[in-house]
């Protein structure tokens, strides 16, 4: 028994770091329950109230976890480095006297598997639209809200340069209490747009808000006003005005995050920070190095926007002194 249990933690633990970098919806969770008692063997299968036991016991541990009998936990105890929470006598069904079970303390091992390693950011762009709201007050307009989700899911997936997350896996957080910054890492995504609906008579509102995950910002929000009169052609209007109003301010942040983004160079990183100094002397000679500095960081790295914005800058000082030392006016 006591190498059952064994076996049964590093199962446990095995499939807590399986789980570690999947995401929610592709993880395996096992419930395992233990118990002392005799069995009847008949034509390769086992039967009898110490196999009903366990299967009991199987139900009461919870995702990733063990829960065992007092018989187990007694052999077990001292013989193991585990410790076990005493849950009480419990009253199983089918099964004629209560059980005193024990849950196995695996707590390390259900945090590892709760908390997924981030997802890389795909090359591009990525989003993940969450399951709305529903602020109608009518559980029977969750198919309008779900279809609406969809339909916007779709709508955006159509943008060649934008990496969308499937309906599937973002819908796996419906219903729940979520954080944007978590959901992004466990999703692989940079961006999240959520939103809810609410309804009036035969008049619906629809909001929704475009976050950027890695620092938090709200980059766009809007509402949608329509009637229920024809509810496809409301979804494809919504859809539609969505995407058309969250695509500029997409391309829009990530021009601004490119412009943000440094060198993963030192060297060119330190031509950089050399460039400055020269360039405001404001002489012909001083831009000219400033010039050189920053081609050699460019050269580097070509895709440093500090830098190339600089350089820009150090091409319109010397044209504008026309080959004479540049003169700040007072």
């Amino acid at each position: 028994m006591v190498d059952a249990l064994h076996c049964a933690t590093e199962v446990q633990r095995a499939m807590a770091k399986r789980n570690s970098g999947v995401v929610p919806d592709e993880r395996i969770d096992f419930r395992i329950g233990i118990n002392l008692g005799d069995i009847v063997v008949e034509d390769g299968d086992i039967f009898g109230d110490g196999v009903n036991v366990a299967a009991r016991l199987e139900g009461l541990a919870e995702p990733g976890g063990i829960c065992v009998s007092a018989r187990v936990q007694e052999d077990a105890a001292g013989r193991l480095d585990l410790a076990f929470e005493d849950m009480g006598e419990q009253a199983l069904r089918n099964i004629a006297r209560p059980v005193r079970a024990y849950r196995v303390a695996m707590e390390r091992c259900v945090e590892v598997a709760k908390e997924p390693a981030s997802l890389p950011l795909p090359d591009k762009p990525s989003i993940a639209v969450l399951p709305f709201q529903n602020m109608t007050g009518d559980a029977e307009q969750e198919y309008f809200v779900d279809g609406m989700v969809e339909e916007i899911t779709t709508a955006i997936a159509r943008l060649p340069w934008l990496f969308v997350i499937a309906r599937n896996s973002s819908f796996f957080y419906k219903g729940k209490a979520i954080d944007v910054k978590q959901v992004a890492r466990e999703l692989g995504v940079r961006y999240v747009l959520e939103g809810s609906v609410r309804k009036a008579g035969q008049r619906v509102r629809i909001t929704g808000q475009l976050i950027d995950a890695t620092t938090g910002n709200h980059i766009w929000a809007d509402r949608f006003d329509g009637a229920l009169d024809d509810i496809f052609d409301l979804q494809d209007r919504v859809a539609s005005s969505v995407v058309g109003a969250i695509e500029p301010r997409l391309r829009l942040s990530e021009i601004e995050r490119a412009a943000r983004k440094p060198t993963a160079s030192l060297d060119a990183y330190d031509f950089y920070l050399r460039a400055p100094a020269q360039v405001y002397r404001y002489t012909e000679e001083s831009l000219g190095e400033a010039v050189a500095l920053l081609r050699q960081a460019l050269a580097i790295d070509l895709s440093y926007a500090p830098a190339e914005v600089l350089l820009g800058w150090c091409r319109a000082l010397q044209r504008a002194q026309g080959g004479e030392p540049y003169r700040v006016m007072t």
